[in-house]
């Protein structure tokens, strides 16, 4: 951070954000239809959580990676922003050719491509608000991503149901056939993804690295830093890690087994029947439905955020309602009523996607912001890897093949990490 620069107007602070709503417009398609795809081209409900791996361990190898190098990059284009452009244009790649897949194994390593390349864009996005904004305005930007990554979600979660509304859906698909629907929503999907991305690269300059950032990065390898760092983390961090595990467990139960649940045991269809499309279809609008409530919510988070309400208290009480949410999507037989879940969802979702980072802003070295943040996505995906290696036996042997006991069981591990939360040091925190 430049200790010159005065504080950021909300405009500016919108447009350095901007990038994170095509950012989670990939995202969000991936999240709503994967494993629809997945099972449109033969897999087995017990296969899910194995070819979902992509998402956690491209994040663990990519983004400490990445974070190590934009610490240490200035190019004429910037130092963070190479990284945001060079990942937008990879993901936009496999996102056109994700509904192309014929097989399973293909459409896992498109998964991979697409995973890798959003997490190179999206990890010096964490770093970008640490880079440019003060201690005092971290808070509102995170708050503003979470925005930002609401409309995003808003808008591609339910894409392909919005299609097939409009008529451009396709007739009736083939069985092993991806529909139509889901085809023009991932080109789509390119396009605002990259186009966002670009956006923030030209509407953003970037502050000059301290030097000392340079010859301090000659001292050790990557390798060596990422293992000292993980070694001599703040202490905030590592009690903050325990309420990330829990809390991405959870969502990571929400992803893999909400559509499929939805499609098989709400609208009661097998994978390739009419009944299962038109569930994962409504899923789509479900996971919508809790991003556009993260949006709004975000907009009161943005408010709190300038009257300095404590970021901790915020956190439990979204972390409570995401929890309470997910552990009633079992209580539903109508499937309408899958929405109140979801609002107890967006309103976790809002405050997840952000006062986790205002609290660790404040408790990391300013010239290592994206090395740590980095560092901090381990606490997001090694839960994720966990649950990609446990979760198949378990539904298969203890919930006999059904999807919707996952579901309930991420709410539980979401409220775990509420209480996880109590824990947490007020070190450098705002007061709750």
């Amino acid at each position: 951070m430049n200790p010159g620069r005065g504080p950021l107007t909300l405009p500016a602070i919108w447009n350095m954000s901007f990038g994170f709503f095509g950012i989670q417009f990939g995202w969000g398609l991936q999240m709503a239809n994967m494993s629809a795809i997945y099972q449109y081209l033969g897999a087995s409900g017990s296969d899910l959580a194995v070819l979902w791996l992509a998402a956690p361990v491209t994040g663990l190898i990519v983004q400490p990676i990445i974070g190590h190098y934009s610490d240490r990059t200035w190019t004429r284009l910037g130092r963070r922003r190479p990284y945001f452009l060079g990942g937008a244009i990879l993901a936009s790649i496999a996102l056109v050719a994700m509904p192309n897949s014929s097989s399973v194994w293909m459409a896992a390593g498109l998964l991979w491509m697409l995973d890798a390349s959003v997490n190179i864009s999206m990890e010096p996005f964490r770093a970008f608000v640490g880079d440019l904004l003060a201690p005092s305005q971290r808070q509102l930007g995170f708050s503003m991503q979470s925005l930002l990554i609401g409309l995003g979600a808003v808008l591609s979660g339910s894409l392909p149901w919005i299609i097939t509304r409009l008529g451009f859906g396709g007739g009736p698909t083939a069985a092993g056939a991806i529909p139509h629907s889901v085809h023009v929503a991932f080109y789509l999907g390119s396009v605002v993804f990259l186009g966002s991305v670009v956006y923030t690269v030209v509407t953003t300059p970037e502050i000059p690295p301290d030097p000392s950032a340079a010859q301090d990065s000659e001292s050790r390898s990557t390798i060596a830093e990422i293992f000292n760092g993980v070694r001599t983390m703040p202490r905030m961090m590592r009690q903050l890690a325990v309420v990330q595990f829990f809390t991405w467990l959870g969502l990571f139960c929400m992803w893999l087994y909400f559509g499929p649940a939805v499609g098989s045991e709400i609208f009661h269809g097998e994978p390739g029947s009419e009944a299962y499309r038109s569930g994962v279809e409504w899923s789509g609008v479900c996971l919508s439905t809790y991003s556009a409530v993260a949006c709004a919510v975000s907009f009161g988070l943005v408010a709190l955020a300038r009257r300095r309400i404590g970021t901790r208290r915020l956190y439990r009480t979204g972390l409570v309602c995401a929890g309470l949410g997910l552990v009633s999507t079992c209580l539903w037989t109508n499937y309408h009523y899958l929405l109140i879940s979801m609002v107890g969802v967006g309103i976790g979702w809002a405050t997840i996607l952000s006062m986790p980072y205002a609290m660790l802003a404040g408790a990391i070295p300013a010239n290592k912001m994206g090395f740590y943040m980095g560092v901090f996505n381990f606490f997001i995906v090694l839960p994720q890897i966990v649950a990609a290696a446990v979760l198949g036996p378990v539904v298969r042997h203890l919930f006999g093949g059904h999807a919707l006991p996952a579901v309930v069981t991420g709410g539980v591990s979401l409220l775990v990490a509420a209480g996880a939360l109590s824990l947490v040091s007020r070190d450098h925190s705002r007061p709750a």
